[in-house]
C-alpha cells in the first residue's frame, strides 16, 4: 500500500452557455462505479496536475483544453478502496464538438451538460462519495459567477 497520497487532476468544463459537463462511471468501474463524475484521473510518474487535466480531458471526451479559466486548491479525499488521493481541479473550457464527446469506451456510460439548477442530480452520489462531486461542482458554477464567464 502506497504511503504517499496519489495525485489527482480534474476538469470541470464549462460550455458557452455557462454549464458543466458531468459523466456517469460505468458499473465495472472499481472506484466510485455507476456514479455521476467530473472528467479526471490520476497523473502519471513524471505529470505535473496541468499536464495529466490535459491528458485526460482528451482520454475521456476527445476535446482538447483551449482555456484555464481557474485552478482551485487541491484537496485530500480517501476513496472507497482505502487510498488516499490529493485532487486539484481545474475550471476549462475546451475545444470540439460538445454535443458529441467520445466517452471512453468501459468507463462512462453517458454524460449531461448541468446548470445551477441540475446539481441536485448529483446527490445520488451522496452516500458514495458524502456529496465531494456536487461540493466541486458548485465551486465551480461560484467561480464562474466569480469571474463573469
Amino acid at each position: 500500500m502506497p504511503t504517499e497520497p496519489l495525485r489527482c487532476a480534474g476538469a470541470l468544463i464549462v460550455d458557452d452557455d455557462g454549464r458543466l459537463f458531468v459523466q456517469r462511471r460505468s458499473p465495472e468501474r472499481r472506484l466510485f462505479p455507476n456514479t455521476w463524475d467530473i472528467v479526471g484521473g490520476h497523473l502519471e510518474p513524471g505529470e505535473d496536475a496541468e499536464d495529466a487535466l490535459r491528458r485526460e480531458v482528451a482520454e475521456e471526451t476527445g476535446w482538447t483544453v483551449s482555456h484555464v479559466l481557474a485552478r482551485f486548491p487541491a484537496f485530500r479525499w480517501t476513496g472507497d478502496d482505502g487510498l488516499d488521493r490529493i485532487e486539484t481541479d481545474f475550471l476549462v473550457r475546451v475545444d470540439g464538438d460538445l454535443s458529441r464527446p467520445r466517452l471512453e469506451a468501459g468507463k462512462h456510460t453517458e454524460f449531461r451538460w448541468l446548470t445551477e439548477r441540475d446539481v441536485a442530480l448529483l446527490d445520488e452520489n451522496r452516500d458514495v462519495d458524502d456529496g465531494e462531486i456536487r461540493r466541486i461542482v458548485e465551486d465551480a458554477f461560484a467561480a464562474l459567477r466569480s469571474i463573469g464567464r
